[in-house]
């Protein structure tokens, strides 16, 4: 069961890293063509580094955790993918709303890179979970098939 434990966290952390890096450019690119500032669109970017990261951390433990499941099996499918897609933008989205608004002092600065996110986000997001589903990367062996 530890082993099991640490394999999911050895993998979250991955996924943390891989969609954070995925995340901040799409946010500098976004927030620079939203405000016509590159420096701002970098500094929104960098904030997010941090939050997001946690952030991103804490949704995978919660879903990994979440038992939406049929006979004690962890459901796996494209619904789920599309659930935790919706759940993840939701989170994402208030943060870079809220980030933008203090970074420029612009609350529709904000507004307005947090919507157009919305829709980047989720298609990378969703591509995202999609090759780490086909990753056994950090999986145990009684967990690689039917995990993500």
């Amino acid at each position: 069961m530890k082993n099991q434990h640490h394999s999911s966290r050895k993998r979250h952390i991955a996924k943390t890293i891989t969609w954070r890096m995925v995340g901040t450019i799409d946010t500098i690119l976004l927030s620079w063509l939203i405000t016509g500032d590159p420096l701002l669109g970098l500094s929104i970017g960098v904030a997010e580094v941090v939050t997001k990261m946690l952030l991103y951390y804490l949704h995978e433990r919660v879903w990994f955790n979440l038992n939406l499941s049929k006979e004690g099996e962890i459901l796996e499918s494209r619904k789920r993918h599309i659930a935790k897609t919706l759940t993840w933008r939701l989170v994402g989205t208030l943060d870079t709303m809220t980030l933008a608004w203090i970074i420029s002092g612009d609350p529709m600065a904000g507004l307005q890179i947090g919507l157009a996110e919305v829709i980047t986000k989720m298609l990378l997001y969703y591509l995202h979970e999609r090759v780490w589903y086909k990753s056994s990367y950090g999986l145990t062996k009684e967990r690689e098939h039917g995990y993500e």
